[in-house]
């Protein structure tokens, strides 16, 4: 059901999973999207989550980022080669920053799949449709989530990103958990986690005793 693309629906599962785990803690890396899903389980009374590292995301988002986002998911064509499907793909990831060769690659590879005429996008183009059936007006406000969640909490940040304004970054530094800040310069939303520089001051923070 295309509806159930929505947040309640991905922390609803993300919970189950982590039950069918049978894991008494967990460490959470959340990327736009998994970030989300990783403030709002954070912020329930008795969660598992022990350290959280949201990327490029945060308690306000704004609607000219989803609005830009929303131009692509779900719209990509059936490409008829390869090669075709990675220059879309460089193209619309763009705010990703510089990323050699290999790793554009590396990520058209595990973005795409060979289907009839061609190759499509590997996720479900009908996970925009409950975002249009609802476009945003104004910036989404979740603070009163993020000022709940207690666990130390990392921010990395793309120094040009859209979505996750700086302003938002130093306040998320400021209350609730405090979190701290990285910011990654040259890159939008967001960071790929594929640079040393990026990869390394996150394996700090998770491996940082209580």
């Amino acid at each position: 059901v295309k509806d159930d693309y929505q947040l309640p629906t991905y922390v609803a599962d993300m919970i189950t999973l982590i039950a069918r785990l049978d894991v008494d803690s967990v460490h959470w890396v959340g990327t736009s999207m998994g970030g989300l899903i990783g403030m709002i389980i954070a912020s329930m009374p008795g969660n598992p989550i022990r350290r959280l590292v949201l990327n490029d995301v945060g308690p306000v988002i704004t609607a000219a980022s989803l609005a830009r986002i929303g131009q692509y998911v779900g719209t990509a064509p059936v490409f008829p080669s390869f090669e075709v499907a990675e220059t879309y793909i460089r193209a619309v990831s763009a705010p990703f920053g510089h990323l050699s060769d290999a790793q554009w690659r590396h990520l058209t590879e595990f973005s795409i799949r060979e289907a009839e005429g061609g190759w499509v996008m590997r996720y479900d183009p009908g996970i925009a449709e409950p975002f249009r059936k609802s476009p945003l007006v104004a910036d989404v406000d979740l603070w009163s989530v993020y000022d709940a969640i207690t666990c130390p909490t990392l921010v990395v940040r793309g120094a040009e990103s859209d979505l996750l304004l700086r302003e938002t970054a130093v306040q998320m530094g400021e209350r609730g958990p405090r979190a701290r800040l990285l910011e990654v310069p040259a890159v939008g939303h967001a960071p790929m986690l594929m640079d040393p520089a990026q990869i390394e001051p996150i394996r700090d923070f998770l491996l940082e005793a209580d």
